[in-house]
């Protein structure tokens, strides 16, 4: 199956390049996906 891309919005491409150098953000958005990984491995251990 061939899959079509989506048009790229301009607008959308130089926010996420904003928020890539932002240290903050990337701080943050890491602490989200430890925290959810964290969260779902514990499930894992609890339903076992």
């Amino acid at each position: 199956m061939v899959r079509i891309a989506k048009p790229t919005d301009p607008k959308k491409i130089e926010e996420l390049k904003r928020k890539i150098r932002d240290k903050f953000y990337l701080e943050l958005a890491i602490a989200r996906i430890a925290n959810t990984l964290t969260k779902e491995i514990m499930n894992l251990r609890e339903d076992s």
